[in-house]
């Protein structure tokens, strides 16, 4: 589905509705396994370490590192065309550097896919989460420069 040009995630998928429903409330969790604590993104039914189906949320602080990142230039997917090129980043956690999720680097929660200058991205630099509300079922995770922080 999509709306605005976004190609929008299935908030309904048993795996990972509990994410979603936390991004609607402005929070960041991550999916562990109840019996052994092992953290995984993206969510899913089974623990790969020890095989349990017991699952708990964990909520983390949403600050990390950008760990990596590319500029998606034409030709890409047509809803994303418009605002290319724009950054992709991978950022690890601060709570747990083994869990690395993907956005974009924007300057707020609002801010333009192609609004950060791609060219002043560094790898190592410190981001904290940031919510944009799509639509009233969709609110997706994004990262920004925390303010007075470093990579201007």
């Amino acid at each position: 589905m999509t709306v605005e040009g976004w190609l929008l995630p299935d908030t309904e998928d048993p795996d990972a509705a509990e994410f979603w429903a936390a991004c609607r409330e402005r929070r960041l969790v991550v999916q562990g396994c109840a019996d052994c604590g092992a953290r995984r993104m993206p969510p899913r039914p089974m623990c790969p370490r020890c095989r349990s189906l017991a699952v708990r949320w964990d909520e983390v602080s949403g600050r990390g590192r950008i760990w990596s990142f590319c500029v998606p230039h034409p030709p890409l997917l047509p809803a994303y065309a418009a605002v290319a090129p724009y950054n992709a980043v991978i950022v690890e956690l601060e709570d747990d550097p083994a869990i690395r999720l993907v956005g974009n680097l924007v300057t707020g929660p609002d801010g333009a896919l192609n609004g950060v200058d791609p060219a002043s991205i560094r790898i190592g630099e410190p981001v904290e989460v940031v919510f944009c509300r799509l639509t009233d079922d969709v609110t997706l995770p994004r990262w920004r420069r925390p303010a007075g922080g470093a990579g201007g």
